[in-house]
């Protein structure tokens, strides 16, 4: 029996507990109770859509950050590094990776990766806050906080880069060096409506400046030409 069938067979297996439920202990398990179901599920639906458009960047990490969690390593590494294959500057993708990498216990590749990324986008604010948030939304905050700092000494007129750094300490509750960063980062943009909120729940008085009017445009003469004698 070919793959294939094994797969429709397995489709239909689950479909069936989709609509009638699993009995256990007289009571009838979702399928949103079951979290390994579910995922097993949105496996199956991945692999068709991979069938329909292989180069699918997101479908591959999403499918990766599966075999992840159920801690089939080598497969996470496979479709995450087909994402990356598709898209290299997909962040999400990196930062997964250099999880990846820790759970396998080579903290020395994560390193690596980790630094190899960084310098990838070090003179890029944009890029730096991409990656930076996401090693935080993977629960790397060691390999965000270099990001960030890094970033700052590529580029320590940043406002964004400094910015940022304020969150990441106000997040770990660091209030004195997210002051210095939240002042530093409304000194170089004065703009920043958020920023100045956050000063002003940090005890610094601050003040956004009124836009400055602009000038009324000049107004256009229109000469007419001369009728022919």
């Amino acid at each position: 029996m070919n793959a294939k069938v094994w797969i429709i067979i397995l489709e239909i297996t689950l479909c069936a507990l989709v609509v009638a439920g699993c009995a256990k202990n007289g009571n009838t398990v979702r399928v949103d109770q079951n979290p390994r179901m579910a995922s097993d599920i949105r496996m199956m639906e991945l692999k068709k859509e991979l069938d329909q458009k292989w180069e699918n960047p997101t479908a591959h990490y999403e499918l990766g950050q599966l075999y992840h969690a159920q801690g089939d390593w080598s497969k996470a590494e496979y479709h995450y590094s087909i994402a990356l294959g598709f898209n290299p500057a997909y962040r999400e993708v990196q930062a997964a990776m250099v999880k990846l990498q820790l759970n396998k216990g080579d903290k020395s590749r994560a390193d690596w990766l980790a630094n190899n990324y960084t310098t990838q986008v070090v003179s890029i604010p944009e890029q730096v806050l991409a990656l930076g948030e996401a090693f935080e939304k993977q629960g790397l905050d060691d390999y965000a906080l270099n990001c960030y700092t890094s970033a700052l000494q590529a580029t320590p007129d940043s406002a964004p880069v400094n910015r940022q750094l304020a969150y990441y300490y106000l997040h770990k509750n660091n209030k004195e060096k997210a002051k210095e960063y939240f002042i530093r980062s409304f000194q170089l943009n004065s703009s920043q409506a958020d920023v100045a909120g956050e000063l002003g729940r940090l005890g610094v008085a601050v003040r956004i400046p009124e836009a400055t009017p602009k000038p009324p445009a000049p107004a256009t003469t229109v000469t007419k030409p001369a009728q022919p004698k």
